[in-house]
């Protein structure tokens, strides 16, 4: 009989990459579906919205045309020149079409950006709540994330007095983003100047997720490209594009940084995936952008029914996020453990959100997801307030 293989020796960066306890919650409100129960998911971060039309209808051609082998490795020429022009008509900027890289997701420009950046035990700047695979990110390529703990007097956000006070020799760059996860709250264009300006003045960088623009409320869209051409700069087609399932993000970069970026996309990824860029490219067109503009005033509608549903339960909203489609709440007054507190509400009333502790060290905070129709986030108010009741 043979001996039993002895457990391989893993790559010790694995110690630092958590799990994202947020899919635990959907694991299991998926294994309660399938067991018959009516479960109202306000857990992921996933537009409740199919991919508009025209996108699709243009997916189908570029398949039916056999548009399916390897672009370049920085993406369609037509597509980037599009995104281009993106800058021009909704925020008047003239952005080079060299400068923009299309990646695998939003996820694969992140990983471009800190591969050309981090190198061991290097330093990266991070506001605390933030989206956990932005540390994991930086820990897989063996640089140190530093969590700078932000409370709701910064609206939850990493801002240049905080960057000045937890930069050290060993850092690289700072990385925020607006509109953030889990919190939905904005940066001030004043205020990403003042952090790139920072950022530089210590030779480092600042790094800009912009996945959820275009998913603001009650003002205008902006970038950080409007105050500064020296950062680098995430976007993503799965949010306010609402093409999660497609894979498809770009970065726009500095100049300097653009030959670096590509090596780097030829040997990570080759190329983005090649149908998801043809159907990209209706992204754009007007029928698409009033969609996607309803779509948007309906998240809105969403978002201050849920907002005004949980202060009335008792839930504290010290920052109400005006982008993205998240709410950050805490429930202290019902719970010292958002993870009992979460499992305990999809359980006993089949209502998924997500325990804050995937986003920093929150003990009583919990994300609620207004991707749900509003009678079913009335219905879940009403489940949460009968739960609430009877603990």
């Amino acid at each position: 009989m043979p001996h039993p293989r002895p457990a391989p020796l893993l790559a010790s960066r694995l110690t630092k990459i958590e799990p994202f306890h947020v899919m635990r919650i959907l694991a299991d409100a998926q294994a309660l579906e399938a067991a018959g129960h009516d479960v109202i998911h306000l857990e992921v971060g996933e537009p409740d919205f199919p991919t508009p039309p025209p996108i699709i209808d243009a997916g189908i051609r570029a398949l039916a045309e056999h548009k399916t082998f390897y672009t370049g490795a920085c993406g369609l020429p037509q597509l980037r020149a599009a995104i281009a022009g993106f800058y021009v008509s909704r925020f008047g900027l003239q952005i080079d079409p060299a400068r923009i890289i299309v990646t695998p997701g939003a996820s694969g420009a992140l990983q471009l950006i800190l591969a050309l950046l981090v190198g061991r035990d290097d330093e990266v700047l991070l506001a605390d709540p933030g989206y956990p695979c932005n540390r994991h990110l930086v820990s897989l390529f063996e640089g140190q994330p530093v969590n700078v703990p932000c409370g709701p007097e910064t609206r939850y956000q990493l801002t240049a007095p905080l960057l000045e006070a937890h930069w050290s020799p060993r850092t690289v760059a700072a990385l925020v983003a607006s509109p953030a996860n889990p919190t939905g709250t904005l940066l001030e264009l004043p205020e990403l100047k003042a952090l790139a300006d920072a950022a530089n003045r210590h030779g480092g960088n600042l790094i800009v997720d912009e996945i959820y623009q275009g998913l603001v409320y009650g003002r205008p869209h902006e970038t950080v490209l409007s105050v500064t051409d020296d950062v680098f700069v995430v976007n993503s087609f799965s949010k306010f594009f609402q093409m999660t399932g497609w894979r498809l993000g770009w970065l726009v970069a500095p100049e300097w940084a653009v030959a670096d970026l590509e090596k780097l996309a030829q040997n990570i990824f080759l190329a983005p995936p090649t149908p998801s860029q043809h159907a990209a490219l209706a992204a754009f067109e007007p029928a698409t952008l009033a969609i996607l503009e309803t779509r948007r005033q309906e998240l809105q509608t969403r978002r201050d029914a849920l907002a005004a549903g949980l202060v009335e339960l008792g839930f504290e909203l010290s920052a109400v996020g005006d982008g993205a489609f998240y709410l950050w709440a805490d429930a202290r007054r019902f719970t010292t453990d958002a993870v009992q507190f979460a499992e305990q509400l999809l359980h006993e009333e089949a209502v998924a959100v997500t325990p804050g502790v995937d986003f920093g060290q929150a003990e009583t905070m919990l994300r609620f997801a207004y991707t749900q129709t509003q009678p079913r986030i009335e219905e879940a108010l009403a489940r949460i307030s009968r739960f609430i009741s009877q603990h």
